[in-house]
């Protein structure tokens, strides 16, 4: 990372290796992401322009911040204390969504390509719609800040041809930053004509350009002051992490203490190695011992399985055969009842057999004195 050297004397490095985070602090910039969401980070292979290379092991937090002293969007995110982006969002790049849920943008100052895998589509929406926003703020910042550049740094259309504007601008004094905007006007070429022409100029960016510095003073001071907490807070994590150490020697030389003991021990090892071997020759007795007992038990296994196999199969037939014998009592009784009741119907056959007899012997003798009667009347009747 950068070092970055403030006037007040913080190095930022420093910071860093004492391992508080201090990345990405500009001027003016907001502590607060404007958006955050998590995903998985790649860049475009350098030699072959056509692979992507992981630059997180797993999805991290990947956030758009506001430098306001620049007046630019950016995206940033971090693996630990490691910047693996910190691309910052201009007019002319484009982000494209190359599936559903992987997005990529092509960052020409960082000369890579970024892409970005997210768990779900909706996520992907929400990264692209605030590219597109942030995109469109920082397009219409470029404008309005050409404005002001042109108001500022142009002279007077009364002044000759030949002067263009005047070098002590904002932008003469603090670099030519790719991360700031620049007119597009011709540089000074030519020496001034005449100083009178551009002294009114001249005082007006003098003005600009100590208002300028007033305001940077005072982000700096403002800067400085969260460094300095930043610079405690380091300090303090910086005691714990020498207590951590001292506990961690401790640790150390208790282990060393350890293994020194354990070499002295190391001398008895022909007798513990006559041992082992004599242990060996034991266990593999008592596991050959334990295997024919295995063997055995399985064997008496099968033949109860049997038993309480035959068990069951008598079982069954007992309960078959008492069935049947009730069955056959249930029979037996069935069948003496028949018999009793077809010696009564025997038995009723033959009372109406005899009281038939004796009607047909009761008819007989009627109709034998009947036929005697008719003779008789046939006689009287042929008498008279």
């Amino acid at each position: 990372m950068t070092c970055v050297f403030l006037s007040f004397g913080i190095n930022l490095c420093q910071l860093e290796r004492n391992n508080f985070l201090c990345c990405f602090v500009y001027f003016g910039e907001t502590k607060q992401p404007i958006f955050s969401t998590r995903a998985h980070v790649f860049q475009i292979d350098p030699n072959t322009k056509k692979n992507w290379v992981p630059t997180s092991k797993h999805a991290v937090t990947v956030s758009y911040f506001y430098d306001s002293t620049r007046n630019v969007y950016r995206i940033i995110s971090l693996d630990g204390s490691k910047a693996i982006i910190n691309s910052t969002i201009t007019p002319n790049m484009t982000f494209t969504k190359t599936s559903q849920k992987f997005g990529q943008w092509a960052d020409s100052r960082a000369n890579t390509v970024y892409g970005l895998g997210f768990s779900s589509e909706s996520n992907l929406a929400k990264f692209a719609d605030k590219f597109a926003e942030f995109k469109e703020a920082a397009r219409l910042a470029k404008e309005k800040s050409q404005e002001k550049m042109e108001l500022t740094s142009t002279p007077s259309q009364e002044s000759a041809p030949g002067d263009l504007q005047s070098p002590l601008t904002s932008e003469s004094i603090n670099g030519t930053d790719d991360e700031r905007v620049t007119p597009d006007t011709p540089q000074h070429t030519e020496a001034r004509a005449e100083p009178s022409q551009n002294a009114l100029p001249f005082s007006h960016s003098s003005s600009n350009i100590n208002k300028h510095w007033e305001a940077e003073l005072a982000a700096l001071k403002g800067n400085n002051a969260k460094l300095t907490a930043a610079l405690l807070e380091s300090t303090a994590n910086v005691k714990q992490w020498k207590q951590q150490l001292a506990a961690y020697q401790e640790e150390a030389e208790r282990l060393h203490k350890r293994v020194t003991e354990l070499e002295c021990v190391s001398g008895q090892t022909t007798v513990i190695k006559s041992q082992k071997t004599e242990l060996n020759q034991t266990i593999e007795e008592l596991e050959s011992a334990l295997k024919a007992k295995e063997e055995e038990l399985e064997r008496l296994k099968a033949e109860v399985e049997s038993a309480n196999e035959f068990q069951s199969q008598k079982d069954t037939l007992t309960l078959k055969l008492q069935d049947s014998e009730s069955r056959n009592e249930t029979l037996e009784a069935q069948l003496s009842d028949l018999e009793r009741r077809l010696e009564s119907s025997q038995h009723e056959r033959e009372d109406f057999r005899k009281s038939l007899r004796s009607l047909l012997e009761l008819l007989d003798s009627k109709i034998f004195e009947l036929t005697e009667l008719r003779d008789t009347l046939a006689k009287l009747l042929e008498g008279s």
